[in-house]
């Protein structure tokens, strides 16, 4: 598979240009032309670097690359990752925000989707553009069940803060380090903020609002979509592809 047709796919898949990100979103490191193999992941690492050279890979797909709109000094153990990419041509490409947003394979549309749910719609307003999505579910589902759909589906150990309706009828996704999003969805009155990250003050917010608060840990909540977008690159071309999971609890 010719490298940039499969880079140029994804951007266009995933509107990269059309959202504004601090992400340097697409090829970040330059290897082989031809992609015969794709290791996907969460967030670039030595260990998952070295994964792709031992797994023979010619791209690895992350949602946290290497470069975040800031120049860095090429020093210690950056220096030794990019040596590592450059040394065995491999291409390093990431999709930051455009695969949160993604209303098929984002990260919050598919926490959404595990759920049976109703009235899908834009939520939590981050730079002026809603990145996550607020639903109904068709039947009330206690909080306590919703939290084992998480632990099931993605291996994630939900913090939870219960301090609203045990029976949850609405909820707000937002994937990642979200927590600050909680504001808005206290003032929009769902039962149950989903996201990432969990910050010291959202456990007094949600017990001061009588409200509902889960964290389902940064990287737990952004495997997801990778899973989604693996599918599509697997279904739409002949291109051998696995996912590597790191199992960070954070």
């Amino acid at each position: 598979m010719n490298r940039e047709k499969l880079i140029n796919f994804i951007n266009e898949y995933l509107k990269s240009s059309e959202i504004k990100d601090y992400s340097k979103n697409g090829l970040q490191v330059e290897g082989k032309e031809r992609v015969n193999k794709i290791l996907f992941s969460v967030s670039i690492s030595l260990e998952l670097i070295k994964k792709a050279i031992e797994e023979k890979a010619d791209m690895i797909i992350v949602h946290h690359g290497l470069f975040w709109g800031k120049e860095k000094t090429i020093i210690g153990v950056y220096k030794e990752k990019l040596k590592l990419l450059i040394e065995n041509e491999i291409n390093l490409c990431a999709w930051h925000l455009p695969l949160d947003i993604h209303p098929i394979v984002g990260n919050n549309i598919s926490l959404i989707k595990l759920f049976k749910v109703k009235d899908v719609k834009p939520f939590g307003l981050y730079e002026g553009i809603k990145i996550g999505y607020k639903a109904k579910l068709i039947e009330k589902m206690d909080i306590k069940n919703i939290s084992k759909v998480f632990t099931e589906k993605i291996n994630s150990n939900p913090i939870l803060f219960n301090y609203g309706p045990s029976l949850i009828k609405t909820i707000g996704i937002v994937s990642g380090g979200a927590q600050k999003i909680f504001e808005q969805a206290i003032e929009e009155k769902l039962d149950l903020f989903i996201t990432g990250e969990v910050s010291e003050p959202n456990y007094e917010m949600a017990r001061e609002n009588k409200t509902n608060f889960m964290s389902l840990g940064h990287y737990n909540s952004e495997k997801i979509g990778l899973w989604s977008l693996e599918k599509i690159i697997r279904s739409k071309f002949n291109i051998k592809t696995s996912f590597f999971d790191t199992k960070n609890p954070i």
